[in-house]
């Protein structure tokens, strides 16, 4: 059963998401992947493949997202990079649900939370009034 939303909340969430910048999105999208990826992973762990598959879908769905926000055009071996890694997630995440492993839960949240923490660093900076050509879009 699913728990009740607090309209106060959703209503936060959404504005959050409407007031938001590229980067923040793009930080959300990671923060949204990461939640689900740590929900199957407890799922998992509780032998519970309802919510695992559930769980494991919506990350998916996430890093898709991620992946179709890739410019490949201006981005060149940078967005090639990153969607190389995106690759690897949803490759990972898929065959975590096909096979009930953990470990590939693990390795792609550590990836990821590595790329938000890169992202997130980029938008402190820009915050800060840094310009794109001083920050680097990987620590």
């Amino acid at each position: 059963m699913r728990p009740k939303v607090n309209p106060y909340v959703e209503s936060y969430r959404q504005n959050a998401v409407l007031t938001a910048s590229p980067l923040q999105l793009v930080i959300l999208l990671y923060d949204g992947a990461l939640r689900f990826l740590y929900a199957a992973k407890e799922a998992m762990q509780r032998k519970d493949l309802y919510e695992q598959n559930a769980n494991l879908q919506k990350a998916q769905s996430i890093v898709s997202e991620l992946s179709a926000g890739v410019d490949q055009q201006q981005g060149g071996e940078l967005a090639e990079n990153l969607l190389g890694l995106y690759t690897y997630c949803y490759n990972e995440i898929v065959e975590a649900n096909l096979g009930d492993k953990l470990e590939n839960v693990e390795r792609c949240i550590a990836v990821l939370s590595q790329l938000r923490e890169s992202w997130s660093e980029l938008e402190s900076k820009q915050r800060q009034g840094q310009t794109s050509e001083d920050l680097p879009l990987a620590s």
